[in-house]
This record gives C-alpha cells, structure tokens and sequence, in this order.
C-alpha cells in the first residue's frame, strides 16, 4: 500500500523538479525514502520532533513557509485530527497539492473545502 501511495505522488509529479514536502514525519519515512529515490523530486520532511539528522524541524500549527515556499505537493501520512486543519491551511498559502493518508475510518478535520476521497490502487488517501 504504501508503494502506491508513493507512486501516486510520482504520477503528481510534472515539474522538473517537483518540489514534494512530507509533514509530521514522525518515525516512518518509508513513502520519504520511496520518493527520494527519484531524482526529479527535491523531497524534505518535517516535523516538530525531528527523528534524524533528515528531518526540518517545524511547527505545523506556526510554520516556517519558507519550507513550504513552491511546493509543488504536500502530503502527511496519519495526522493527528488537531494537526489536520493546519495542513489544510497550508493549501490556502502555498497553492501546492495537499494529500492526508488517515487513519483507517477517520473522518478528516477540515472546514474550508471539501477534501476528494482517492482510491489508487492499495492506497486510499485525500485530496485537497
């Protein structure tokens, strides 16, 4: 599943390079490391726990938008629901794709529009 998750992203991606940035890493990087491997992707992660020496430290809920500055996707794998509308706000200021994989049956903690429910392959997730 995650595979296709990753591979989503991939078909996502246009630019030459696509600037992709994972948010609230947290301990698992495998879509990270799946996506680093490309290389017409410039790929960071972030979180306000930084795990390793690869993860930028930021405050989702006070971000550093210069992180974000010309993503061209943005994507966090289970979010804490409280974390959710940030990442949503994110969409508003950078004009990048958001992507959220939650929790299996979780509703997602969005207010301003209507996230897309996709299916790709194994992988189910939303777009905002």
């Amino acid at each position: 599943m995650w595979d296709d998750f990753a591979e989503f992203i991939l078909t996502q991606s246009t630019k030459n390079p696509t600037k992709i940035v994972e948010v609230a890493v947290g301990k698992f990087d495998g879509v990270y490391q799946y996506l680093k491997r490309n290389e017409n992707i410039e790929i960071i992660k972030t979180d306000i726990l930084p795990n390793d020496n690869e993860v930028i430290k930021d405050d989702i809920t006070n971000p550093n938008l210069d992180l974000y500055k010309n993503a061209d996707i943005i994507y966090s794998i289970r979010p804490p629901s409280e974390l959710q509308p940030y990442i949503e706000k994110l969409s508003h200021e950078t004009n990048g794709m958001i992507i959220i994989k939650p929790l299996c049956n979780e509703d997602l903690n969005i207010g301003f529009h209507k996230a897309k429910l996709k299916n790709y392959k194994k992988a189910s997730f939303y777009i905002l």
